[in-house]
């Protein structure tokens, strides 16, 4: 029997559903990448075809935001992040196939989406002081040093808003699709799968866009 309760260890609660669904979100974020680059082809098919779709969609947003010197410094993060995103948000509209285990969206645990939201807004800051040194961090007391604890509180804004607005959406599809296949399950709920599928792919490209913005300032000077 898969084990997918919270477990505490030392001190600290672990979702094991959330860390299993967040492996298996990235063992099939590395299979299909596998599968879509192990026979390139000039005139792309299959795999391949969804794939380079998908990174073309992400390059052009990432040169409008971020320049051309942006793209190629943070494309492998941003397309990996929404990958990732994109295919965890739709496993929680797979079936229960496995006895005692369902599975679920790694992205509806707020720890996931907030971890993201938080791992995207510091990075920023990383980055940032990679491309200009530690002078990039002077937005911080800008206009006025009394300012800091204002742009502190913009900053954390930045990750309880992406982090809350992935969860809230995700973990609602799952609610409602659980109700709609006791209340109608002949009809309703293939459509609201239908629906789901789409929701999930845009919610990681607002997720991506927001990131791309938020990282534009970081490459400011490149564009």
């Amino acid at each position: 029997m898969v084990e997918y309760y919270p477990k505490v260890i030392g001190g600290f609660t672990f979702h094991m559903q959330t860390i299993y669904m967040s492996w298996f979100t990235m063992a099939l974020v590395i299979l299909i990448m596998w599968l879509a680059t192990r026979r390139l082809q000039y005139i792309p098919t299959g795999a391949q075809n969804a794939v380079e779709m998908i990174i073309d969609m992400l390059n052009g947003l990432m040169n409008s935001s971020l320049g051309d010197h942006g793209r190629k410094y943070m494309a492998p993060f941003i397309i990996t992040l929404f990958m990732y995103i994109f295919i965890g948000n739709e496993l929680g509209l797979l079936p229960q196939v496995i006895p005692h285990f369902h599975f679920t969206s790694p992205t509806n645990d707020i720890n996931t989406t907030i971890g993201l939201a938080a791992m995207v807004v510091f990075s920023v800051q990383i980055i940032g002081i990679m491309q200009h040194g530690p002078g990039y961090l002077k937005h911080f007391f800008s206009p006025h040093p009394l300012f800091f604890p204002l742009v502190v509180i913009d900053e954390s804004a930045k990750i309880v808003t992406m982090g809350f607005r992935l969860f809230g959406n995700i973990l609602a599809g799952e609610i409602l699709l659980i109700i709609l296949y006791l209340l109608a399950p002949w009809v309703v709920p293939d459509i609201w799968v239908l629906f789901s599928l789409a929701v999930g792919f845009l919610q990681a490209f607002i997720f991506s866009l927001l990131t791309m913005s938020h990282f534009s300032s970081a490459f400011r000077e490149h564009h």
